[in-house]
């Protein structure tokens, strides 16, 4: 009990808060890519992610992002759900947000040649991952049991669909890009909450 208790204070929030957010939750399909952040296959045939995996990337991506000037950072999600996380994740931390044209339209006045795109489904968000690989700029996303990720450098595994688990990740890659850059030391200093980043219904 107390090596469970132990590997539960290594998560960046409990285990139990992944698991009522849905971030574990994959879909019915499986891509060859994703093979490796795959736990288990449930009775209903949906695939099941290792959170300890999701909570690992999400370290190691809000690291990466951290090396980056924010406003050289373009977050995008063509996902309703995801609209509301990356919007607060941008305003939070000083990056841009998609807008449709912006990667690859000079003429338009929000037009930014970002130095990193982070993409909330690359199936969903295509057209900028496209973009990106065309540019040769690196790419982080939030890929989902049944997502090709040959175009993705970073891979967080999580479930790209729902509400709940979108606003979590985003939630936590806010908090711990902020500890990064050294512009918080502590949770306690982050003030918002998941709810904060939760697209309405």
């Amino acid at each position: 009990m107390a090596d469970d208790q132990k590997e539960e204070t290594t998560l960046l929030v409990s285990e139990d808060t992944y698991l009522t957010s849905g971030v574990h939750i994959g879909t019915q399909q499986k891509s060859k890519d994703m093979k490796r952040f795959i736990f288990k296959v449930r009775s209903d045939g949906l695939y099941v992610l290792d959170i300890k995996k999701t909570d690992e990337r999400i370290r190691v991506a809000s690291s990466f992002l951290a090396k980056y000037d924010p406003k050289d950072i373009l977050v995008v999600s063509a996902r309703q759900y995801g609209q509301k996380p990356v919007k607060t994740f941008a305003d939070i931390i000083g990056a841009k947000s998609f807008i449709p044209g912006t990667l690859t339209n000079p003429a338009l006045p929000q037009y930014i040649e970002p130095e990193v795109l982070m993409v909330t489904d690359p199936a969903a968000d295509s057209q900028p991952l496209k973009e990106a690989v065309d540019s040769g700029i690196p790419i982080v996303g939030i890929c989902d049991a049944n997502n090709e990720t040959s175009y993705v450098d970073l891979v967080i595994p999580g479930n790209n669909k729902g509400r709940r688990s979108l606003a979590l990740i985003y939630y936590l890659l806010t908090r711990e890009f902020l500890k990064a850059k050294g512009i918080i030391k502590e949770n306690r200093e982050f003030t918002l909450e998941v709810k904060d980043f939760e697209a309405s219904l």
